[in-house]
Order: structure tokens, then C-alpha cells, then sequence
């Protein structure tokens, strides 16, 4: 393969790596307690951004956001 640093593209039930990309963006900006509160808008936007993101807007859902969260607290405990 050429290219060693090539990523596959992230797809919205990949959960657990959308979480590490989030949290490798934000670090402990967040907090357990304020992954909770993040407003979905938000939420969407920021994974939409992610490098390697593949999904679209119209396929995201509250199921897959709820998901994400939940990856991302535990990512987020796994670096503490």
C-alpha cells in the first residue's frame, strides 16, 4: 500500500470512532457532564467536520447522535 497514513472513511455507526475523533479535537474541554448537554445541532456540525467523515446530514439521526454521545463519554472516561 502507498500511502501507510490512509484512514477509511468514518460512516455515522461507526461511533467509536467518531468519539475518538471528537475527543482527539476537543481534549477535555468536555467534561462527562457536558458531552450530555451538547445540543444536537452542535453535535452534528462538529462530526460532520471530522477528517475522513464520509456520512451526509441527511442520513444523521437522533439514534446515531445519542450513540455518539455515549461513545464519547466513554472515550473521554478511558483518557482520564
Amino acid at each position: 500500500m502507498e500511502n501507510k497514513n490512509f484512514e477509511p472513511p468514518i460512516h455515522w455507526n461507526d461511533y467509536e470512532d467518531i468519539a475518538q475523533g471528537l475527543y482527539e479535537k476537543f481534549g477535555d474541554d468536555f467534561t462527562e457532564s457536558k458531552i450530555y448537554r451538547i445540543r444536537f445541532t452542535d453535535l452534528l456540525e462538529w462530526v460532520l467536520s471530522l477528517p475522513n467523515f464520509a456520512g451526509t446530514r441527511e442520513q444523521a439521526n437522533e439514534g446515531h447522535l445519542e450513540q455518539i454521545q455515549s461513545a464519547w463519554v466513554y472515550e473521554w472516561r478511558d483518557n482520564q
